[in-house]
């Protein structure tokens, strides 16, 4: 069963590679969707796919990339959009 989560990460996570580590680690799973950096700082995703890997890739954005300092991690279901890859938006 396909879901799909919208996630708020805050902290330093930009500037740190964090949205092609989150692609890499996106694509390794098998989840689609998209990261992009928002204006205040924090990076959103929207991330789809098998539950178990959509949970595993929630799970590992909790601490990002080795140069990321995470604060926060806000997550909520979403809709799934039925997107086929993973994409960094800009």
């Amino acid at each position: 069963m396909t879901i799909a989560r919208h996630v708020i990460v805050t902290g330093t996570v930009q500037g740190v590679f964090f949205r092609a580590w989150t692609k890499q680690q996106a694509e390794a799973l098998g989840v689609c969707g998209w990261v992009r950096n928002l204006p205040n700082g924090s990076v959103e995703a929207l991330v789809e796919g098998e539950e178990a890997a959509v949970a595993e890739l929630v799970e590992r954005m909790r601490s990002g990339p080795s140069g990321a300092a995470v604060a926060s991690l806000e997550v909520t279901e979403a809709v799934a959009s039925g997107a086929t890859r993973f994409e960094v938006r800009h």
